[in-house]
């Protein structure tokens, strides 16, 4: 027991799922990702900071990103925004002139 927080059975929660005091209340599936080692380090990291499982946070970021799927993109905020510069042809890409070193 460290820090006063009994150990977990790792064997018991890695196929379980939200997690209700020492238990979970549902049954989940086992999967296997594939992380660089920098993005595996920012999770350990995170995980020991918050004193929580990597499954769970990759969880809750699963669940943030499905929770933000129906907002609207960057482009859909500032489409009135699209064509109201006076004087530039209406898809800049036409012009040659206006690609002059673009990627350089």
């Amino acid at each position: 027991m460290a820090n006063g927080i009994p150990p977990v059975d790792e064997s018991i929660t890695a196929a379980i799922g939200k997690k209700i005091g020492v238990y979970y209340a549902t049954i989940v599936r086992t999967i296997s990702i594939k992380l660089p080692d920098d993005l595996l380090a920012r999770l350990e990291s995170e995980a020991k900071a918050r004193r929580v499982t990597r499954s769970l946070l990759i969880r809750e970021s699963l669940l943030r990103k499905e929770s933000r799927a129906g907002e609207p993109s960057c482009y859909d905020l500032a489409r009135d925004l699209a064509g109201v510069v006076k004087g530039l042809p209406r898809n800049l890409v036409e012009d040659p002139k206006y690609m002059e070193g673009f990627g350089q």
